[in-house]
């Protein structure tokens, strides 16, 4: 589980706040057992946040990278709608905001 202070505990704490559904943190979706970092399963939004942006952290070097694109993929294949954002993001109020606009634009 992320660690309190965590982006992704920021999130449930921000849906809190703007009265939105709470996400599923962790939630796997899929037999190879995949996770997204946060699901609002209802809607089949899911959430990454990719840490190591700017530092070459796991999710910018090769074999993660492609990693990812697999995870992504499939994800897309069984119907997510995937957001994906940086911690960075998630602290500045970016991410809540295009998340509040897609599990209320919904068409």
């Amino acid at each position: 589980m992320p660690a309190i202070g965590s982006p992704e505990h920021l999130l449930v704490l921000q849906c809190s706040d703007r009265g939105l559904p709470e996400p599923t943190l962790e939630y796997r979706f899929c037999e190879r057992r995949w996770r997204f970092d946060a699901a609002f399963v209802d809607q089949m939004l899911a959430v990454e946040v990719e840490g190591g942006a700017w530092t070459r952290g796991r999710h910018t070097r090769g074999k993660g990278f492609e990693a990812d694109i697999m995870k992504y993929n499939a994800a897309t294949i069984l119907g997510w709608r995937l957001l994906r954002f940086t911690p960075a993001m998630v602290y500045s109020g970016i991410a809540i905001a295009h998340i509040e606009r897609a599990l209320t634009k919904r068409n």
